[in-house]
């Protein structure tokens, strides 16, 4: 099992790859996304990378309106998409996420799922062009649920199943339920714990997940790679002690 954190996008991304090795976890989950982290120097973070001895997992823009029922907008996503897959790629992740796309016109809401499944095909041949595996986040409704992964992970070849924890106990099924019905399709996890009512990317065992529940769950599945503790906060200082003590929380129960 390997413990790793995401970069905010808000701050300057090579400054917080380094703070991220001198804390000792084991990888980067690099997010290419504005304002900080848009244009990315893949020398620079490679060398970054070897100096800490971190590997890399990739992560895209969740706001990127890349299954919208418009052929030009798609194609400029998918081209937005594809430049993200030749970085990860060069920095030697083998996954990239993406997110669900909830952009549509009002009347086609109901086709929300359809219109993913329809844009999601022509992403995951990317990823397998470029040796990446497109792994799909679970996230608010209808991505919030069992059922609508297992007919995704059914209709689209090559895709599997990127579980949040975080977002999984706000949602309709929860991350246990994801893991005993898909515990073979989880290719990346992250880690956050919240007060069920929204994405608030606290500690871990600061919110109301039962991470000795969750932790057991996902244990069961056989799952043992990437672990991303996608804990944010304003205070750098504060948190990497909150990392810290995420960390110890997530290999305590892991071992036990």
């Amino acid at each position: 099992m390997k413990i790793g954190v995401m970069n905010n996008p808000a701050k300057p991304v090579y400054d917080q790859i380094a703070a991220i090795g001198r804390a000792g976890f084991d990888f980067v989950d690099l997010t290419i996304e504005p304002p900080q982290a848009a244009e990315i120097d893949t020398a620079m973070v490679q060398s970054l990378l070897e100096r800490f001895e971190l590997s890399l997992t990739g992560h895209t823009d969740p706001c990127l309106p890349w299954a919208y029922p418009v052929a030009s907008v798609r194609q400029a996503c998918l081209d937005e998409l594809e430049r993200c897959a030749r970085i990860f790629s060069a920095l030697g992740s083998t996954i990239m996420n993406i997110h669900p796309c909830y952009f549509c016109p009002p009347a086609m809401r109901s086709e929300l799922i359809n219109l993913n499944i329809e844009a999601l095909g022509p992403v995951v041949e990317l990823g397998s062009e470029y040796g990446l595996e497109v792994v799909f986040e679970n996230y608010k409704a209808p991505f919030d649920r069992v059922a609508t992964f297992s007919r995704l992970l059914t209709e689209i070849p090559g895709l599997g199943l990127h579980l949040d924890f975080g977002h999984a106990n706000f949602g309709r099924d929860d991350a246990t339920a994801f893991c005993r019905q898909l515990g073979e399709k989880i290719r990346h996890v992250h880690f956050s714990d919240n007060r069920s009512t929204a994405d608030h990317h606290m500690p871990l065992g600061v919110g109301s997940i039962d991470w000795k529940k969750a932790v057991a769950a996902l244990k069961r599945t056989g799952y043992d790679t990437t672990i991303t503790l996608e804990v944010f906060c304003g205070d750098d200082k504060m948190l990497f002690k909150y990392l810290e003590l995420s960390r110890n929380l997530l290999q305590e129960l892991w071992r036990g």
